[in-house]
């Protein structure tokens, strides 16, 4: 099945106001590239300033509770999100689970929590680099994914992303092997959970995307896109993916 690429920036606790003139050039690459979905997750702050300033792009929230609403102070509520302009969530993180703990059922609840109100959801799985060291990367993933994917997921509103947690922000990328491997390994868990819309289900790859290794990582057999940390931040960095992207 052919599934178009989807670019998707995580800009993490980073940008302000000012940061927001980086979205013009990435609009304008997105506009470019029309066989190419681009997205950019945003610090909450910058969710509705950044869905003003660029609303041809996808806008985004980081995160969001599995609740709906109540006495949870600091959290942020899905139909909170997308009152202010995002159209869609990252759940389940890496960082979210190494920092704050988070576990594959809570990715599970967000995902479901969001997809109540109407936002499309990128749903992270991903090894540490012990977990590959032992190797124990594929159980991990596989484990992840069967925890934390809703029944009703389809390519509709869901996609998966498989970043290795030691790729992050490191400027190491598993090899080409490996990523096909887990990727495959991916949609076919995917399969067994949810059968022919798996198909459908875009899985992009995560951990050290650059303009440098974009087009090799997207030309890879299940890799649908990518999502991008760090390079994300500047439209100096990330059309370049973008553009990678457009050209497979």
């Amino acid at each position: 099945m052919a599934r178009r690429k989807l670019v998707a920036g995580n800009w993490k606790m980073n940008g302000s106001r000012a940061a927001l003139a980086e979205l013009d050039a990435i609009a304008s690459a997105a506009e470019a590239a029309p066989n190419v979905d681009v997205a950019v997750a945003v610090p909450f702050t910058l969710i509705a300033p950044a869905a003003d300033r660029a609303p041809g792009l996808a806008i985004g929230a980081e995160d969001v509770h599995e609740a709906d609403s109540g006495a949870h102070t600091g959290c942020v509520s899905a139909a909170m999100v997308q009152e202010a302009g995002a159209r869609f969530t990252i759940v389940g993180h890496s960082e979210r689970r190494a920092d704050q703990g988070e576990t594959s059922q809570d990715a599970w609840a967000k995902a479901a929590a969001a997809h109540r109100q109407g936002l499309n959801v990128i749903l992270c799985c991903g090894e540490t680099e012990a977990e590959r060291n032992a190797g124990r990367a594929e159980r991990v993933v596989q484990a992840q994914i069967e925890k934390s994917v809703p029944d009703n997921a389809d390519g509709s509103w869901f996609t998966l992303a498989y970043e290795p947690r030691w790729a992050i922000g490191t400027g190491r990328t598993p090899t080409v092997d490996e990523v096909a491997s887990i990727h495959a390994i991916a949609r076919a868990k995917l399969r067994m959970l949810i059968g022919d819309a798996a198909d459908g289900v875009r899985i992009l790859y995560g951990g050290s995307v650059t303009g440098e290794n974009a087009a090799v990582l997207l030309a890879v057999e299940n890799v649908d896109g990518a999502l991008v940390g760090g390079a994300s931040l500047t439209a100096a960095k990330f059309v370049p993916i973008i553009e990678a992207a457009a050209g497979l």
